[in-house]
């Protein structure tokens, strides 16, 4: 089996899309969509870069996809509590 086969990319990235179901925060989304689309782009034969360079691609394509989903979905409601008070306060 080689780093060059599509469908291995393909395969992981639907793993790495059911482990975002287990342990949800938009970072293995993020991974899977880009090792998605590196599979797409071998399968097509877009890809003439080597094995390392891929890695750097997937690397690079997860980071902005996680941005880019941050920034279209956002923070959730109670996910991030600002306390404006201290419980050993005495007042």
């Amino acid at each position: 089996m080689s780093w060059a086969n599509g469908w291995l990319w393909l395969i992981a990235a639907l793993v790495l899309g059911a482990l975002e179901l287990l342990a949800p925060g938009w970072i293995f989304f993020g991974i899977a969509i880009s090792v998605g689309l590196m599979g797409l782009m071998l399968l097509a034969g877009l890809w003439s870069g080597g094995f390392p360079m891929a890695l750097v691609v997937t690397a690079i394509l997860s980071a902005l996809i996680w941005l880019a989903m941050r920034r279209l979905v956002g923070v959730r409601e109670g996910q991030v509590r600002i306390w404006d008070r201290d419980i050993n306060d005495n007042d």
